[in-house]
């Protein structure tokens, strides 16, 4: 399923934006090289909500307890341990809409 998500102008440089699908809650954040990045909006920790977090390169921090994640790939860095939901997007190259892949999640919430 392609959901729209909204538009690359809506989310400024390091910054985030959730978006609700059905019953997910998606964070999606905008890299400092413009690239875009959707996660599930829930640290596997405590359930922090990454879109609070500070972003850097394409890590984003808890910001409950600092831990350190992966937006690329889903997994926390060590010490800590743990893995997020991670999902493809595309940008529309004449309108700028981002649209999250949600049947193609890439990685599953450790247990």
């Amino acid at each position: 399923m392609r959901v729209l998500a909204g538009n690359i102008n809506d989310i400024q440089g390091k910054r985030s934006r959730t978006v609700r699908v059905g019953d997910m809650e998606i964070a999606l954040f905008k890299l400092s090289n413009g690239g875009i990045r959707a996660i599930e909006n829930r640290c596997p920790h405590k359930g922090g909500k990454l879109s609070e977090g500070i972003v850097s390169e394409h890590f984003v921090f808890c910001p409950l307890h600092d831990w350190k994640i992966n937006m690329d790939d889903g997994k926390v860095q060590a010490p800590d341990d743990g893995c997020i939901l991670t999902y493809p997007t595309d940008v529309d190259s004449v309108t700028g809409d981002i649209y999250i892949h949600i049947e193609e999640i890439k990685n599953h919430q450790a247990s």
